[in-house]
């Protein structure tokens, strides 16, 4: 019974994130820890994270320019993951998840009224690895990839496409950092993988699902549904926080 509902789960968020480009841990770990411990769920779904997350990846169409872009800030992620995934292996903070779902919540009605934060080029160099470190804190502490790194990507500009390949460049390295994180921390459940491994066929059946919406979708909707994501994200790590 527990691994239906994992497969439902993992269908729906990688549903999710075919059509954002993210949401995958968030949504599957909300409603995985419903019935299992926080660690559990990380390590559930860490093969599911990472496949999806280099289908993502592989599927854009400038790699190598995003990998010479943005290599000082994945550095700065995978430190900063490291630091604090004891956290997350010993149960993790209740906290930090709530004030999560508060900046997703304000990022994403800023974006749909409209109110748009800017990053001018000159200050991407320093900005990058700050943001890379500060991402990496809260995904070993909370398992979820999205702030600010997300934030600061659309806050760059890119266009559909190239928005979404480098949201699989960030979360490719944070899954692997995260489960490197619980390993190195002793929170990673061997007996988890098996199962982990099973659930990349659903995640996988959502996520060409959402890809085949997506491109159905000019770039005004995507934006408006990319906010609209943030902001129902945010509400649900806030809920789930605070429940």
């Amino acid at each position: 019974m527990a691994v239906l509902f994992a497969f439902i789960v993992f269908l729906g968020a990688g549903l999710v994130k075919g059509v954002l480009g993210m949401g995958l841990p968030t949504v599957a770990l909300g409603l995985l820890a419903l019935c299992m411990p926080p660690a559990e769920a990380a390590a559930l779904l860490l093969i599911p994270s990472l496949v999806t997350n280099l289908w993502q990846l592989w599927d854009g169409p400038a790699l190598g320019a995003l990998l010479r872009r943005f290599w000082p800030m994945m550095v700065s992620l995978i430190l900063g993951t490291l630091i604090t995934t004891r956290w997350l292996a010993d149960a993790g903070s209740g906290w930090i998840p709530a004030l999560l779902g508060l900046i997703l919540m304000l990022y994403g009605g800023m974006g749909l009224m409209s109110i748009r934060w800017f990053v001018a080029p000159r200050q991407e160099g320093s900005l990058s690895i700050l943001v890379g470190f500060l991402t990496g804190l809260v995904t070993g502490a909370t398992g979820v990839f999205v702030v600010p790194a997300v934030p600061y990507f659309q806050a760059l500009g890119l266009g559909k496409e190239a928005l979404i390949q480098t949201l699989g460049l960030s979360f490719t390295v944070s899954t692997v950092a995260l489960g490197a994180g619980l390993w190195w921390h002793g929170g990673l459940p061997t007996g988890s993988l098996g199962v982990s491994g099973l659930m990349v066929l659903p995640a996988l059946a959502g996520l060409a699902l959402g890809q085949w919406i997506r491109q159905r979708l000019s770039e005004a909707v995507f934006k408006r549904c990319f906010f609209l994501g943030l902001l129902l994200l945010g509400f649900h790590s806030l809920v789930r926080a605070v429940g």
